[in-house]
């Protein structure tokens, strides 16, 4: 019978349910958090704010601005050569 984990035994499986207790606690601090997030949406849209563009911001700001700014000229290229502009 092949064991979980490199060592064996019953350490490694204490191991490993403290690992997946881990990730469960996370993924349940991640759902808090994007639920978070959607309230705060919510809220900009009933004060009149445009969410999809807000969400476009938020990615946007992610991005280097030098990477960004190339994005942009590509996207304007690509939309010229459609007729699109």
């Amino acid at each position: 019978m092949s064991t979980i984990g490199h060592n064996g035994g019953e350490d490694s499986d204490d191991r490993l349910r403290l690992l997946i207790e881990r990730v469960e606690r996370l993924e349940e601090e991640k759902k808090g958090v994007s639920d978070d997030i959607k309230d705060v949406y919510n809220e900009a849209k009933a004060v009149g704010y445009d969410v999809k563009i807000m969400r476009n911001i938020v990615r946007l700001r992610k991005i280097k601005p030098d990477d960004r700014r190339e994005q942009e000229m590509l996207t304007e290229t690509y939309m010229a050569a459609l007729g699109m502009i």
